[in-house]
């Protein structure tokens, strides 16, 4: 083959793999505006996590970061929520493609695949509107298990305050890296 042939099995390999060599703005746009809610979070139980004790962070969970979540809404355009298999609260429930999604994160992660990578995203129609949905895997932080831990492991007071917030919790019993749910976004295009 000559200098010809070569150049064309380059160009050819070249036009077949775009998706490659450019990245869809929509997913780098979902990726920025999904992390930036989670470490604002983090930030904001830590600092009432030393003001006040675990017990006391229960309520930034339970009233800041759905305000928290409203407020990137707001901001960004896209919807914003955390959701879990095992959710703490009633309104963390998935949704059939965020359950779907959440499922496949426990398998990746089950097969070996680090939690904190673990992403899902998707062009889909809801009801004849088209929206970009994605999802990002929180994995359980060390701060998380004093509210998230094993049952046996979790304060005396801080059970009693979950337990007056949410006495339906089914988000207990995690360990560091464990899948604890996802931020998930969506948009109409």
């Amino acid at each position: 083959m000559g200098r010809l042939g070569f150049a064309l099995v380059g160009a050819a390999l070249w036009l077949s793999v775009p998706a490659l060599a450019q990245e869809d703005p929509l997913l780098a746009e979902a990726r920025k505006v999904a992390g930036a809610v989670p470490p604002k979070l983090l930030e904001v139980l830590s600092l009432q996590i030393a003001k006040g004790g675990p017990a006391s962070a229960v309520a930034v969970c339970n009233e800041k970061a759905p305000q928290m979540a409203k407020t990137a809404s707001e901001q960004t355009g896209w919807a914003i929520r955390r959701v879990s298999l095992r959710n703490r609260n009633p309104r963390a429930v998935p949704d059939a493609w965020e359950q779907a999604a959440l499922e496949d994160f426990d398998r990746r992660t089950a097969a070996g695949e680090k939690p904190a990578t673990l992403e899902k995203y998707e062009l889909v129609d809801a009801v004849g509107v088209k929206e970009y949905r994605y999802m990002k895997a929180l994995p359980t932080q060390q701060l998380c298990l004093a509210c998230h831990g094993a049952s046996e492991n979790i304060a005396p007071e801080v059970a009693e305050r979950l337990h007056t917030l949410y006495p339906a919790d089914k988000a207990t019993g995690y360990a560091v890296g464990q899948i604890r749910g996802a931020i998930t976004i969506r948009k109409p295009l």
